[in-house]
């Protein structure tokens, strides 16, 4: 099984019309878990990530297969 690990980063949107409002950014596409969190340690450098440094997302996805 094969798999890819997707990370996002989902911040609310101050001002948004609900609570569910947010700002979805994909940070990029990882081979393992580590490459994806040390992307994440790489984008805490940059404002807007700082800020809001709980709102990472890692997806691991299953490729090769229907769903």
């Amino acid at each position: 099984m094969r798999t890819v690990f997707l990370l996002w980063h989902s911040r609310p949107i101050e001002g948004g019309i609900d609570e569910n409002d947010t700002d979805d950014k994909l940070i990029g596409v990882y081979s393992n878990a580590a490459e994806a969190d040390a992307a994440r340690a790489r984008k805490l450098q940059f404002e807007g990530f700082r800020d809001y440094p709980d709102c990472f997302l890692v997806a691991e996805y299953v490729i090769d297969k229907d769903a």
